[in-house]
């Protein structure tokens, strides 16, 4: 049994389930947009100031079947975050293939770190200096997210900016432990540099998952 669904594991006919949830996106473009969030478990970025730890163990997690994922995030949005973890660990193709036959926009969240799969109506891109995207991401990113932790971030964010599509939007947010120190330095440089705009962690703000 555990060899199969090891075999279903790797096809990405089953995803290791950290949990799902109906809530309202709280950052970036879509911020204020109910969303159902479908969070898979397993990450090895290694962010130190990663706010859900929980997600990097895959094993974890419960493996489940596509089907159940998708039946269960039919039943409330039009609009399907997947996210982690790093959801780019598994092959995402099955997911969103089937998201797609019920007419649902997909949207992802990643570091880019591994190869991108599946079909995605928006591609959240928020690279780590631990582990950088992959290079065919960069093109394909609707927005660049990069968490702003201390001052050599700046450097960073402009260092992947070059590397993205000119239609992709550039966000610059506050680590959320640190925001009170960043956020006056990222509205002095937002205001500077003005092709960038200022992401906040909205849903923390209203209390809400």
């Amino acid at each position: 049994m555990e060899k199969e669904i090891k075999k279903l594991l790797d096809k990405g006919e089953m995803l290791p389930l950290m949990e799902a949830f109906y809530t309202i996106q709280g950052e970036g473009f879509h911020k204020g947009t109910a969303a159902y969030f479908v969070r898979i478990g397993g990450c090895d970025v290694g962010c130190h100031w990663c706010d859900v730890k929980e997600s990097w163990n895959a094993d974890l997690h419960p493996p489940t079947n596509v089907e159940a994922i998708v039946k269960g995030a039919a039943n409330y949005s039009n609009t399907i975050v997947v996210t982690g973890g790093e959801p780019l660990m598994w092959n995402m193709k099955p997911l969103t293939d089937l998201l797609k036959t019920k007419n649902l926009q997909t949207h992802i969240e990643t570091s880019g770190a591994y190869s991108l799969t599946g079909t995605w109506d928006w591609i959240c891109l928020s690279p780590k200096k631990l582990k950088l995207p992959t290079k065919e991401i960069y093109k394909k990113a609707d927005e660049l997210k990069v968490i702003v932790y201390n001052r050599s971030d700046f450097k960073f964010a402009e260092e992947q900016a070059v590397k993205v599509n000119k239609e992709c939007i550039l966000y610059l947010q506050p680590e959320w432990s640190r925001r009170d120190k960043v956020i006056p330095l990222i509205v002095d440089y937002v205001m500077e540099n003005p092709k960038w705009k200022v992401s906040l962690q909205t849903h923390k703000y209203l209390n809400i998952p």
